[in-house]
């Protein structure tokens, strides 16, 4: 077993770009609390007694919403109710403007060992526009305050902003660096259906989002980011050695986690389910100890899919054996013949056994993937 992840489903206030599940209002944070620590229990029987927790993820939504004794009751119920490893990982995913000094020394003083900071830029104009609820100011405050207490700090920044120039763009990254932080996300600015920025963008109060210039911005963060000694080991993920995400990287490599919470997911190898994306009939179908939560059986072609596109993002690619081990030799023979084209345009490259994404193809590497998958094999 690899993790616990556990879905805090609120916000100060929404940021326009976001589609994921959460609600501004607070008023049922105590009721969700008591309901998230009831899923943790009677999910227990899913695992085996033998199997170790070896990560625990606060994502939201924002999880420093909560304050630190009701992310210590969650932790405290889940080491109750589970093994966990001696060296678990422990993340908390934070934004400034809930990091006051006093709440990140307390945090320090509890089982959690690493912050995952959405800071997205450190420019005002940046955040304004992104409806952030922290300014540029508060960014780098936090940041100062918490490499005091925690040594495994990860930052969140986003690029292909309208509006942002490559300067800036490497400015944010020079103060990003700057900080001394062990490990950086950064993702492009997407325009998801339905939220404040789609709108925007469809009234013509904000510019479209350029791909031109997300791939601009792209280029200026591998180089820079490697540079600086940084391993990329994943399509938007930087680490030093020792600081990767154990979390994210066994979603990558394909372990067992548990979902906790609304709209959260989980996998157990061979089903998928994900829980209902409404607080309150989460929180009634908790109090009735049921689990509101629906369940797909994956076919083989399915994780076939899944394992070419998450090899294909990190840097220890897709193994043309295991394709063959797992799935059958008519899986390898579609692989090798769809990934030819891309191997003669040197989007890909194969090593030994293994196939991976070339610097050049790295940005198109979920494109790339998606003309390996196949789609008619149960």
């Amino acid at each position: 077993m690899s993790g616990i992840y556990i879905h805090i489903p609120f916000c100060k206030q929404a940021c326009h770009y976001c589609d994921f599940h959460f609600s501004t209002s607070t008023k049922k944070k105590d009721q969700m609390v008591f309901a998230l620590c009831n899923e943790i229990k009677l999910r227990r029987p899913e695992i085996d007694d033998h199997q170790v927790i070896e990560t625990i993820y606060f994502g939201g939504g924002t999880p420093s919403v909560l304050s630190v004794p009701a992310l210590k009751f969650i932790i405290d119920t889940i080491y109750e109710n589970y093994l966990v490893a001696d060296d678990v990982e422990i993340t908390v995913e934070a934004n400034p403007d809930d990091l006051t000094e006093s709440y990140i020394k307390t945090l320090a003083q509890t089982e959690v060992n690493r912050l995952s900071i959405g800071i997205q830029s450190f420019f005002d104009e940046d955040l304004k526009l992104m409806n952030r609820a922290h300014n540029a100011e508060e960014a780098t405050k936090c940041l100062s305050v918490a490499s005091k207490y925690f040594d495994n700090i990860s930052i969140d920044l986003i690029y292909g902003i309208p509006g942002m120039s490559s300067e800036r763009w490497k400015e944010n990254l020079q103060i990003a660096l700057d900080t001394k932080v062990p490990h950086i996300s950064s993702y492009a600015l997407t325009v998801e259906p339905k939220t404040a920025l789609a709108s925007f963008i469809d009234k013509g109060i904000i510019p479209p989002v350029a791909d031109e210039l997300a791939q601009q911005h792209f280029t200026i963060l591998v180089d820079t980011m490697e540079e600086a000694s940084f391993e990329y080991y994943e399509f938007s993920n930087f680490g030093k050695s020792g600081y990767f995400s154990k979390n994210n990287t066994a979603y990558w490599q394909g372990k067992q986690y548990i979902g906790i919470g609304p709209s959260a997911h989980s996998y157990n190898g061979n089903e998928r389910s994900w829980n209902i994306n409404n607080n309150t009939k989460y929180i009634k179908a908790l109090q009735e100890n049921e689990l509101p939560r629906e369940i797909e059986t994956l076919t083989n072609t399915d994780k076939y899919n899944e394992y070419v596109m998450t090899g294909l993002r990190t840097i220890w690619g897709v193994s043309i054996q295991k394709v063959e081990d797992t799935f059958g030799i008519t899986y390898k023979e579609y692989l090798l013949k769809q990934a030819q084209k891309h191997l003669d345009e040197h989007l890909l490259f194969l090593d030994g056994d293994i196939l991976s994404v070339t610097k050049k193809g790295k940005f198109l590497s979920d494109g790339i993937a998606s003309d390996l998958f196949l789609l008619n094999l149960s």
